[in-house]
């Protein structure tokens, strides 16, 4: 039977990551996948640098690690235990908190969150891959219920809009976005970025949607039907990303990373190239992040 994607068994991983040696060998294939290039002034050629690991250029004598100007930079634990995170993060179906993290790797809870949070950073999508054919759009919220509000209003509550894009055996892709309110104003750069011209998009008859027509000639608006029946799959897709947020994570202020984790880990169960690798490309090209620009949780 073949597998939906490739992933590394545990078993594997240890097997290819032994030791902190061998986890900063293959971010330097990783990094450098052509050959070495000075990220100063673009030189071919180093020698080793005066910290194990780190190159430098024999032109400028800049040096450089393969750590440096990444999501790995300046990472204050043993970089194998952050290598464990990462896989942890792409391989668990479900995703895995930090409380968890710190169990399994002795580490501390709050080392672990912020190191998580790094990786996040890494799951955001790209927008080089808009939804295309059938896709549904539409809004829900994230918090308890609140007394005094109804319907899209929302005081405490986190207000996200969803698109999925179907196929014949169910949804293939989802993005989702937190939005300040439900308006056109809100919904057109989540669309922009999103959602494909050429899509066939349904959504409901909520008037911010109308406006939408002017770029997308075919977005069609119908009711909800009997207990949301027209949009079944979405609302399976929502009440599926709900339970997982109260499943693995509990409770969340900053709604959009963990957004950005459960689409990204959705959009690729089916997709044949690594998940891990795939992340670790993706911290070895998004700008280094530090705790203290972390939004507290």
């Amino acid at each position: 039977m073949e597998k939906k994607y490739q992933s590394l068994s545990l078993f594997e991983f240890q097997s290819q990551f032994p030791d902190d040696d061998a986890c900063y060998q293959y971010l330097a294939r990783r990094k450098w996948p052509d050959g070495f290039k000075c990220e100063k002034c673009g030189h071919h050629h180093y020698c080793k640098g005066k910290q194990k690991h780190t190159r430098q250029c024999t032109k400028c004598r800049h040096q450089e690690s393969p750590t440096s100007n990444t999501l790995f930079h300046k990472v204050k634990f043993p970089i194998l235990k952050a290598f464990y995170i990462v896989y942890f993060i792409s391989t668990n179906k479900k995703g895995i908190s930090s409380t968890e993290l710190s169990r399994k790797l002795s580490l501390r809870q709050k080392t672990c969150w912020s190191f998580k949070r790094k990786v996040m950073k890494a799951m955001k999508s790209s927008g080089n891959y808009p939804l295309t054919g059938k896709v549904e759009v539409d809004e829900f919220v994230v918090g308890q219920q609140e007394e005094g509000t109804k319907g899209r209003q929302n005081k405490n509550k986190q207000l996200a809009v969803m698109a999925i894009e179907r196929r014949e055996r169910g949804i293939s892709r989802i993005y989702a976005k937190v939005i300040p309110n439900a308006s056109s104003k809100s919904f057109r750069p989540f669309f922009e970025r999103q959602i494909s011209k050429d899509a066939h998009i349904k959504t409901d008859q909520w008037r911010g949607y109308k406006p939408l027509t002017d770029q997308y000639t075919h977005l069609e608006q119908v009711p909800s039907g009997k207990k949301g029946n027209n949009f079944a799959d979405m609302h399976r897709a929502i009440m599926m990303l709900k339970a997982w947020l109260r499943g693995t994570h509990h409770a969340v202020r900053d709604l959009q990373e963990y957004l950005n984790e459960y689409t990204y880990r959705f959009n690729r169960s089916n997709m044949k190239q690594g998940v891990f690798q795939n992340l670790i490309d993706r911290m070895l090209t998004a700008e280094p992040v530090f705790v203290k620009q972390l939004p507290s949780d």
